[in-house]
């Protein structure tokens, strides 16, 4: 039987991830326990939800920090930035409301599923992840933290501390859609995270679109968001990304075809422009 530890502070822990010692780093624990079901539970836990500075929202002129031990209940209910509405979005359709409840935006993040709800809407706000290790802070892209299925650049010795979003203009909207055999509890066939924003003549300044669980690692459709750039928003509301799909590597397996799971992510692009033109167009 393993032992469990729960810490109260930061340095608490990582003094104990520098002695080299194999911790299983805990956060909401719903991926973690359903793992042990049936069976004794034999490596050695470190709780961080009781670290202050890990279950924070700050918002500030640079933008919003969520602490990784954030639950998607708290970031479901905040109020928060329109462009911020595609994350929240995902957040109330992670799970069901007991998972919710649970489970936290930094063990989303270091679970590394390629299906990840959270990641694909973090992605394209061009998130980055503050890590605490016995050299003190660093930054890094999200993108660049995942390496592939279940697997991230994090350190033994290292904690994930914190997810930082840069502020987008007030002009920027954004959505989340997602496919599934159902609505909640459910992992998804695919997923689709969109952000833009556009001048005071509808011209868009920018679009950014991150596809999950069509590939190892949730992928920005860079060329597509290229090809938009410079044309009306409206748009998107109309958008075929179907030729800008190649960069995926969606698989066969007991949820969907490969080439299903690309066709449903051309129609969920296309939902979420829609979104994004009616949310521009109400505010």
């Amino acid at each position: 039987m393993g032992q469990y530890l729960r810490v109260g502070t930061l340095d608490q822990a990582l003094d104990l991830r520098a002695t080299g010692h194999s911790w299983k780093l805990l956060a909401g624990a719903t991926d973690f326990y359903p793992a042990y079901a049936g069976r004794p539970i034999d490596v050695d836990v470190l709780d961080l939800t009781n670290i202050p500075e890990l279950c924070g929202i700050e918002v500030d002129h640079l933008g919003v920090r969520l602490g990784a031990c954030v639950r998607w209940l708290d970031l479901g209910i905040a109020r928060l930035p329109k462009w911020l509405d595609g994350l929240c979005q995902a957040a109330r359709e992670i799970g069901g409301h007991q998972i919710q409840a649970r489970a936290t935006i930094g063990g989303n993040i270091c679970n590394a599923s390629p299906a990840a709800d959270g990641i694909p809407p973090l992605i394209s706000l061009n998130a980055s992840v503050e890590i605490a290790g016995p050299k003190g802070i660093r930054e890094i892209l999200l993108c660049d933290f995942l390496r592939g299925n279940r697997k991230t650049i994090l350190k033994s010795d290292e904690i994930l501390i914190a997810i930082r979003i840069p502020k987008h203009s007030t002009t920027a909207r954004a959505s989340f859609r997602k496919l599934g055999s159902r609505k909640h509890l459910v992992i998804s066939i695919a997923s689709v995270g969109m952000v833009a924003a556009a001048n005071s003549e509808g011209i868009l300044d920018f679009v950014r679109v991150a596809v999950g669980a069509c590939s190892e690692v949730p992928v920005r459709l860079t060329k597509l968001e290229d090809s938009l750039t410079g044309h009306r928003m409206t748009e998107l509301a109309t958008l075929d990304a179907t030729p800008y799909l190649s960069v995926l590597s969606p698989v066969d397996d007991v949820r969907a075809d490969a080439w299903y799971r690309r066709d449903a992510v051309a129609t969920l692009i296309r939902h979420c422009g829609v979104d994004i033109c009616n949310s521009a167009g109400s505010s």
